[in-house]
């Protein structure tokens, strides 16, 4: 481990999001203290002595779901817990990522290191070492309905654990049998109960909420930028965003980004420039920002209250209390995530709406000095119109994927899990709907870009101006059609590399604007 590697100590520090990217990202390496290692010895111990008693205890000595009345002899406890892999991985479906997947396997060692699942230390080991040594099993991305614990995709997580499967390793993906080799490891023999306690939890379901509150705060926090970069363009009003009319209405989320977008404004010779002009007031998409974005901004909030319980929680079943007192419940149950991450998912796609409508806005040629389309000289061009049509069709197609995956439920297993949460879904299609929105955002950012430049020679203030111009960086203003398929490829990787807030982050750190700017708060660990 580098001096510059953080630690963080599995089963015993409180997880966040941020975390666990940074340890699946390799920033933050994750061990196991001597004191949670005893823990987990003693936990391991306990179900062995179930096992030697020979008292039936769900999933230990039993079989699984329907077949939970069906004894198992304590020669085959063993047998049973490398079958229930193997008939499991039942998955299908393009293979999820391999950063979810990593973030799969750290999210499980910190739950099963709590102490309360029967694991033993070299399952955990082994899984670290995969972690460790960036070997990404090969996850199937349907399948889990969300209850009874991500059963489908966690069974592909850990077969290699078994010696079976596949996994990415160093640029190639690798039979599980063969990386043994190489690496001069075993397949392990999983004692009682480990099988189940490896694919009983919510991982993949909560993986994929630690990516979307990612990826959601910065598509939150780069619309408020865009957002305000439109206004300038368009000469939208800067009264909407007065803190005296978010003190009425005290939302979280309008609150902040009221704030966001006053900080943004300040000091603006556009904004000076119009300032008793006989314009009323704008359309909703300008003047609504903060009752918009504010409320996407709540329901992320939400979503990454309820995660950092989750992340922190025990969702295995049996939960192992001690030699007397085993439970069976239902902490596998992935409702409480589904619901929040349809929630986002509606958030999310809200946030793309709005953007569409204010690249519409911007190309009606209604706001003086900016010409229809964008482009002075139309007829032979077309200007930015298409361009709409994108973010259009992007747009739809997420409304069709806000449908509640959470709103139904299969029966499965006999009718024993007769309500599953389908959180796996919601966690997937929410993922989706914010790679749309990533892409309207980057449109958005093309078509404030040029309306903003129609404003020159007046200045913005300085962080717009900033951003304004490391925009132009990559794309030119544009005074005749072009292939704007490229524009929008730059302007896609703008938004995904952050760029935007990295260069707020920078003016503010040069211009000494921190503390107690509302965009300090975009810059914590979520």
């Amino acid at each position: 481990m580098s001096s510059s590697t953080k630690s963080f100590q599995f089963g015993e520090d409180h997880l966040t999001a941020g975390i666990a990217l940074s340890i699946a990202k390799g920033k933050t390496k994750g061990v196991i203290s001597s004191t949670i290692r005893e823990k987990i010895r003693a936990s391991c111990n306990v179900v062995a002595n179930i096992v030697e008693k020979g008292e039936p205890v769900y999933g230990i000595n039993t079989g699984f779901g329907p077949l939970c009345t069906t004894k198992i002899s304590k020669e085959e406890t063993k047998i049973l817990q490398s079958n229930i892999l193997k008939s499991h991985s039942v998955g299908v479906g393009t293979p999820i990522a391999s950063e979810i997947a990593k973030l799969m396997m750290v999210l499980k060692v910190h739950s099963l290191a709590t102490g309360y699942s029967g694991i033993a230390e070299t399952t955990l080991d082994r899984i670290i070492w995969h972690i460790d040594n960036n070997a990404i099993p090969i996850v199937p991305s349907q399948g889990s309905v969300g209850a009874s614990g991500d059963l489908a995709p966690l069974s592909h997580l850990f077969l290699p654990l078994i010696g079976l499967g596949k996994v990415h390793y160093q640029g190639e993906v690798l039979p599980m049998e063969s990386l043994l080799k190489k690496a001069g490891l075993q397949p392990l023999e999983l004692g009682p109960k480990e099988g189940l306690a490896l694919i009983n939890g919510t991982q993949f379901i909560a993986a994929h909420a630690v990516m979307v509150v990612q990826k959601m705060q910065s598509c939150l926090t780069q619309a408020d930028i865009i957002g305000a970069m439109m206004i300038e363009g368009l000469k939208g009003s800067v009264k909407p965003f007065y803190k005296e009319l978010h003190t009425i209405r005290p939302f979280k989320g309008n609150i902040h980004v009221a704030a966001n977008i006053r900080f943004l404004l300040k000091g603006s010779e556009i904004m000076k420039s119009h300032a008793n002009c006989e314009k009323v007031q704008d359309p909703y998409s300008l003047r609504c920002i903060p009752q918009v974005h504010g409320a996407s901004r709540n329901a992320w909030l939400h979503l990454k209250e309820l995660l950092e319980v989750e992340l922190n929680s025990v969702t295995d079943n049996p939960i192992i209390i001690d030699e007397d007192l085993t439970i069976s419940g239902g902490n596998f149950h992935g409702q409480p995530l589904a619901l929040a991450l349809d929630y986002a998912c509606l958030a999310a796609s809200e946030l793309g709406n709005i953007s569409d409508r204010r690249i519409y806005l911007a190309l009606e040629g209604n706001s003086p000095g900016v010409p229809k389309l964008l482009m002075k000289d139309t007829g032979i061009n077309s200007g930015y119109m298409i361009l709409q049509y994108t973010t259009a069709a992007l747009a739809s197609e997420n409304k069709g994927l806000c449908f509640p995956s959470s709103a139904d439920s299969i029966p499965t297993s006999l009718g024993q899990e007769d309500h599953v949460s389908m959180g796996s879904i919601s966690g997937r299609k929410a993922l989706q709907v914010l790679e749309n929105v990533e892409k309207i955002l980057a449109i958005e950012l093309l078509t404030a870009a040029q309306a903003f430049t129609f404003r020159k020679p007046m200045k913005s203030g300085i962080i717009l101006d900033e951003v304004h111009q490391e925009v132009r960086k990559k794309v030119a203003f544009a005074d005749k059609d072009r292939v704007f398929s490229d524009d929008i490829e730059k302007g896609i990787q703008l938004i995904q590399n952050q760029t935007l807030i990295h260069t707020v982050r920078k003016v503010m750190k040069q211009q000494q604007l921190t503390p107690n700017s509302p965009f300090e708060a975009e810059f914590e660990q979520y």
